[in-house]
């Protein structure tokens, strides 16, 4: 499971809207939507036109709104963003969007991804003269777009987007303008949709749904996307790449009802328990999944192998994610209180048990503890997605190999250590299958902490030094 890895360094959501009287309210319910992405700090930043005015706290979304004076957050354009970071990045000061004021105008930046390198650029920052605010990598851009110019304008934002590397999905605001930007890979999520005659943007295309938006298109890898009164532009920052969409969005870290490269996420994650069938058949009695990312895939293998699938364990909904949990006593403890098995299901059965991954074994050990002593005569591992043998440098924090089961222990050695019956992974070819209408240009994933293959290098830059997102 995802929730296993020691630290996630980011796995943040962005949102904007322009063209709305209740910009801020929308807002509000558009991160409400996106909560799973970042549940350490929420912040929005609301423009009348001359002025932004920011509202951030620490916490949920629902605790850092409950007080807001929404009234006083008037405005039609509204740019918000929900975080998780590394421990040591857990400050006030990190809650994103950033606002920067200046003497000729203000910008608000919101950040979803990983700058690589983050650290050479605040170094050579800091020797022109910089003085940074925060420890979010987030802050060196705005730092560069002012180096690029005195206006905040597209070729200011063009000129500092190529001084980065790495993963990067963002909105800024300034005053009467709003900027959307996708690295030129296209690592991470970034959709556009339409209410009525405002533009809405946003991580996902979950948060559409919540407020009513339709669906417009993606925001293109290279692409600066300008928004104002007069209507959306759009220019090429970067040469356009092939697409890699981070294979784990679909995996785990996107809501089901999302799409994500104009495919539906639980839709792939059915074809993926599909496909892992097909690889790894098992005589078995029934199907479970592991709330709630597995679950499709459960459908889809149980459906596949014509065996039934059953609700064999059962998640309590008022236990938070167990990888935002501070401390690994902790999250190990929040195992235990979220996931229940229904010994009346499973007691007696041999039992296939879906998960989306396993990072650590850690919590995958517990699970099948916790089967066994419920009564199941087997359990079999199936995994919906490859194995994670490598650090991932683009935001989910990964960061070592050590810390990884797949990258230190055979299939049959994890078999071993979480006590299950037999262990298998979807193979690379699975998951592509699953999740790609067809391989162009316009289609292709990051697989990097499966294969290896990283399709952005930074030299010098592995040690990510400061908290991104």
């Amino acid at each position: 499971m995802l929730a296993e890895i020691k630290g996630i360094n980011e796995e943040c959501g962005v949102f904007g809207i322009w063209g709305h009287e209740k910009a801020a309210e929308l807002t509000y319910y558009g991160l409400h939507s996106m909560q799973h992405r970042g549940q350490e700090g929420a912040g929005v930043v609301v423009s009348d036109g001359k002025n932004l005015k920011a509202h951030k706290e620490m916490g949920l979304v629902n605790d850092v709104f409950k007080h807001a004076d929404f009234s006083a957050l008037s405005g039609s354009v509204a740019v918000g963003h929900v975080r998780y970071s590394t421990q040591g990045g857990k400050v006030l000061e990190n809650v994103q969007p950033l606002l920067f004021r200046s003497q000729t105008e203000s910008m608000a930046l919101a950040h979803n991804g990983n700058i690589m390198n983050a650290y050479k650029l605040r170094g050579e920052l800091e020797a022109e003269g910089s003085i940074l605010q925060t420890s979010s990598d987030s802050e060196v851009l705005a730092h560069l777009i002012k180096r690029s110019g005195n206006k905040i304008t597209e070729e200011t934002i063009s000129k500092a987007l190529n001084q980065v590397v790495g993963a990067y999905a963002y909105i800024i605001l300034k005053e009467d303008k709003m900027f959307v930007a996708l690295d030129p890979t296209g690592i991470r999520p970034l959709s556009i949709g339409r209410l009525g005659d405002a533009y809405v943007v946003a991580s996902e295309t979950c948060a559409f749904g919540q407020i009513g938006a339709t669906f417009e298109r993606e925001v293109l890898p290279g692409e600066l996307i300008t928004i104002s009164n007069d209507g959306l532009s759009s220019i090429r920052f970067a040469m356009r790449q092939q697409r890699k969409m981070c294979a784990m969005e679909y995996v785990y870290l996107s809501r089901p009802d999302s799409d994500v490269n104009h495919v539906n996420v639980h839709a792939s994650r059915k074809n993926m328990g599909m496909e892992l069938a097909k690889e790894s058949p098992v005589e078995a009695d029934i199907v479970v999944g592991v709330p709630d990312s597995s679950i499709s895939a459960a459908i889809g293998y149980a459906e596949e192998s014509g065996l039934p699938y059953e609700m064999g364990i059962i998640k309590n909904r008022y236990v938070g994610r167990t990888f935002i949990q501070p401390s690994q006593e902790l999250r190990e403890q929040g195992v235990k209180m979220k996931l229940s098995p229904v010994r009346s299901i499973i007691e007696g059965k041999r039992v296939i048990m879906i998960d989306d991954s396993i990072v650590r074994g850690t919590t995958s050990k517990r699970i099948v503890q916790m089967l066994k002593q419920a009564g199941a005569k087997e359990v079999h591992v199936r995994i919906a997605s490859p194995s994670i043998q490598n650090p991932c440098y683009y935001g989910i924090d990964m960061s070592t190999r050590a810390e990884l089961i797949a990258a230190n222990h055979s299939v049959p050695e994890i078999s071993n250590i979480i006590g299950a019956d037999s262990v298998a992974y979807l193979s690379e070819a699975g998951l592509e299958k699953a999740v790609l209408k067809d391989k162009t240009i316009h289609q292709g994933i990051c697989t990097a902490c499966m294969t290896g293959k990283y399709p952005v290098k930074e030299e010098g830059e592995k040690e990510i030094a400061y908290t991104s997102c």
